[in-house]
């Protein structure tokens, strides 16, 4: 079956609402990400123990997991343009926020702050919604590919966070971050359209998501979201206490090295997505499964720096980018057009809380004796196999796309 060819301004709206979508979403994860970088710097200021560092780390990933659900269903109901322009100012507050905890030394405020800081990492369930509007369906791998890369804003954040406290100041980076979301929230409003082939779905809220729920695609990418998503995440917000405990590398050179680790995921989700488009889904998750458990035994090894522990640690991002990129090329394939945001909030949320969990656990189980996260790497390794028999076992290779 051939898919009717685009019209050329339609493509050019392709292009320009692609390009600011990533950008919004690239921004508020860099918004969302910003306590994670300085996480050593709270931990000496405020006298942190190791479980009250990854509560800490931990608190945005939770409330931004479950604020998908409800922003995946607005989306549905009045666009990306509304929803991204929202959030990007909706997030301002927060940021701020955080900064006033830091400069007060209020670990509680700082908690208050984190957990509001999560509303920034709601916008991937506004983002996919609104590109798969713009593309084809043979194309929407490709295209969630790209707008998920917009998760590299926690690269961004890991790398450039540390530095600015030291180029600019402690109050003065948290202004910046404010400025331009602020900045990008009016691009958005003022330059981001929805699809022409975008229609409001003014279902209430609750049916919406009972209805989605009942859907099995939601359910079952879902669990393959917490694992691919929810280990990058883990990754992203721990690596650079991880490389503290495990290589005593300091502030700025952790941030660097979880930086490059970020990157690798961003590069390799739209790799997963074309993939998965030319492929199908299902083969690039069980590689990205696959790996994704080999690694975490290498991991656990503690491999010796910089190159094989900084080989390990990019082949376990890579692996695990190009599965979430397999994931939602699936969620594209098999979700009801009317329904893919908020089928698109309940996995992302799934993924939220698979990034969760696992800072808990690796604060629980660290090892001080022999600086070492060997239990919680276990585990990541136990989770990915199950979650390989399952596709293997319970998901065949199906294109049909649910109407």
């Amino acid at each position: 079956m051939t898919t009717a060819p685009v019209a050329p301004d339609v493509r050019v709206g392709q292009i320009r609402n692609l390009a600011l979508a990533t950008l919004g979403f690239a921004m508020t994860f860099w918004a969302w990400n910003l306590i994670a970088p300085l996480g050593v710097r709270y931990t000496e200021q405020f006298g942190l123990s190791s479980g009250q560092k990854a509560l800490l780390v931990a608190t945005p990933v939770l409330v931004g997991s479950l604020g998908r659900i409800v922003a995946g269903s607005l989306a549905d109901r009045y666009g990306g343009r509304l929803m991204f322009t929202l959030l990007c100012f909706a997030s301002i507050a927060p940021v701020l926020l955080v900064a006033f905890a830091g400069n007060h030394t209020s670990f509680p405020l700082l908690l208050v702050a984190a957990f509001f800081l999560g509303i920034a990492g709601t916008t991937f369930a506004v983002g996919i919604p609104f590109v798969n509007a713009w593309f084809d369906p043979s194309r929407r791998g490709f295209a969630t590919g790209v707008f998920g890369a917009g998760m590299g804003g926690t690269a961004l954040s890991a790398f450039f966070t540390p530095r600015m406290v030291t180029w600019f100041g402690y109050t003065q980076t948290y202004l910046l971050v404010a400025v331009a979301l602020a900045v990008v929230g009016a691009l958005c409003w003022t330059m981001m359209h929805d699809s022409p082939r975008w229609a409001p779905n003014l279902d209430p809220v609750a049916p919406k998501l009972r209805a989605a729920l009942k859907l099995p695609v939601t359910w079952k990418m879902s669990l393959l979201y917490a694992v691919t998503f929810g280990g990058f995440v883990a990754f992203a917000t721990y690596l650079p206490t991880y490389l503290k405990d495990v290589y005593s590398f300091d502030l700025t050179q952790a941030g660097t090295r979880t930086a490059g680790f970020a990157l690798a995921a961003v590069i390799a989700r739209p790799i997963g997505g074309l993939l998965s488009d030319r492929l199908h889904p299902r083969p690039i998750v069980i590689t990205s499964l696959a790996g994704a458990a080999v690694m975490a035994v290498v991991i656990a090894t503690q491999p010796a720096p910089e190159l094989a522990a900084g080989a390990a640690f990019i082949a376990m991002a890579f692996l695990l980018g190009m599965g979430m990129g397999g994931v939602f090329a699936w969620v594209a394939l098999l979700s009801p057009a009317n329904r893919v945001g908020t089928v698109a909030g309940i996995v992302g949320a799934a993924g939220g809380l698979g990034g969760f969990f696992p800072p808990l656990v690796m604060g629980a189980t660290f090892n001080e004796a022999d600086g070492s996260y060997t239990i919680g790497l276990v585990l990541l390794c136990i989770t990915a196999s199950v979650a390989l028999v399952f596709v293997l076992m319970r998901l065949p290779r199906d294109r049909v796309v649910v109407q």
